[in-house]
């Protein structure tokens, strides 16, 4: 075999054990909000201690979303990954201990901190181990896992849930995490992880606060903090809504849900290859659009007479959200010089989480508000949405990118 044909392998499988570890902390993400319906039960929660119990994660997620790209960058991607996924599998087995709404609520939070430094320190594998024409797909086909994780989930997480009791669960995939955690630290090498060595990217530190000045940088944050506060919205409430508001028992529900994520997924590496070949360059033009197809379908969503309908307007929303997250992602690897794309990363995913952390607690407080009523927390959905179609439709075009990328010119 020779030298060309093992770099491509390598990278290939780099990419192959990112998305594993993509998956198995949505795994742990999605354990959650599977088993919240039995949670609530045994712990006697109200909607509005249900929305923080969810939201504990994302508190800590957030919070890490900066300095996990600031320490990718500077001790690399390997040592953040290895000791983030021990970190959080730690707390998903401590999860499954949780005696009390307050512990629950304590655990969550640090195992959201503990989690919240693989998202910069992947990407940032991603721009070690692919030359710059390339991360873009890498990075989205990365990304399909969180869709991906969606569909496999609900289809692993429910079926344990009833056999064996949600405590459980969190115990198997703790267990679980520290394997995919051995298997990254033994891959990620720095001999593995070699672009092309005629790569003639620069390699000059740029000072974070010279990064914050990049208008682009603040777009991409916004328009996540949108398409994050609509998908994990529906994320965290649509068990609850399906069981509560359309009479689903819990293994329907698992296996319906699943459906939505498996189109996500679809979306996403779909609109990583469109990125490549058209959209690069006219982001501004495709990403409002699909942005305003899925605000539609999450308003026909709620408003659909049956469950059939419900899950096929989630489908149709969570695909377009897909090809909005693929250009989300995919941008900064064409923007940002990989000695910062892990900085750059985390601080587009701390808009993202931002939204994520809110809208499980804002949407609970509604229904609880409203009696029970979902319409209200929809609305907030849509509303938080429309942010990113503002901020999409003022990204730069392509021939403007040097005026609007000071970061670019500095490297």
């Amino acid at each position: 075999m020779n030298e060309l044909s093992k770099g491509k392998n390598k990278k290939h499988i780099i990419l192959a054990l990112l998305f594993l570890g993509w998956c198995l902390s949505y795994l742990d993400r999605m354990a959650m909000n599977v088993s919240i319906v039995e949670i609530a039960k045994e712990f006697d929660l109200s909607p509005a201690a249900l929305g923080v119990v969810l939201s504990s994660f994302f508190a800590g997620y957030a919070l890490m979303q900066v300095p996990g790209g600031w320490l990718a960058d500077k001790f690399g991607s390997r040592k953040i990954i290895a000791i983030s996924i021990i970190f959080w599998s730690i707390f998903t087995v401590l999860t499954g201990f949780a005696g009390s709404l307050i512990s629950m609520i304590f655990i969550r939070f640090l195992f959201g901190l503990g989690e919240g430094g693989y998202p910069s320190a992947s990407s940032k594998a991603i721009a070690d181990s692919f030359p710059k024409q390339e991360r873009s797909g890498a990075q989205t086909i990365m990304m399909s896992s969180n869709s991906l994780g969606g569909v496999i989930a609900p289809l692993i997480a429910t079926p344990l849930l009833v056999w064996i009791g949600w405590r459980n669960v969190f115990f198997a995939i703790g267990a679980l995490g520290i394997i995919v955690a051995w298997l990254l630290w033994r891959y990620l090498k720095p001999e593995n992880m070699q672009s092309e060595s005629d790569d003639k990217e620069a390699v000059k530190k740029v000072p974070f606060k010279d990064l914050m000045k990049n208008p682009t940088l603040w777009k991409l944050a916004i328009m996540w903090f949108g398409m994050s506060t609509l998908i994990w919205g529906l994320i965290s409430w649509m068990p609850l809504y399906l069981t509560e508001e359309r009479g689903l028992n819990l293994l329907a529900m698992g296996m319906l849900t699943s459906v939505p994520a498996l189109t996500g997924a679809i979306g996403t590496i779909v609109g990583g290859r469109l990125y490549q070949k058209h959209f690069n360059g006219r982001e501004k033009y495709y990403a409002p659009v699909f942005s305003l197809l899925a605000i539609l379908f999450l308003y026909l969503l709620f408003n659909a007479p049956s469950v059939s309908l419900v899950i096929t307007y989630q489908a149709l929303c969570t695909t377009f959200h897909g090809l909005v997250f693929a250009i989300i992602m995919a941008m900064p690897h064409q923007v940002f010089s990989k000695n910062v794309i892990g900085s750059s990363i985390g601080f587009i995913n701390l808009g993202g989480m931002i939204g994520a952390l809110l809208a499980p607690t804002v949407m609970g407080m509604l229904i609880g508000k409203f009696n029970g009523s979902y319409t209200a927390a929809f609305i907030y959905l849509i509303v938080c949405a429309t942010f990113t179609i503002l901020a999409a439709a003022r990204l730069s075009h392509s021939s403007k990118r040097n005026q609007d990328m000071p970061i670019e010119k500095s490297v």
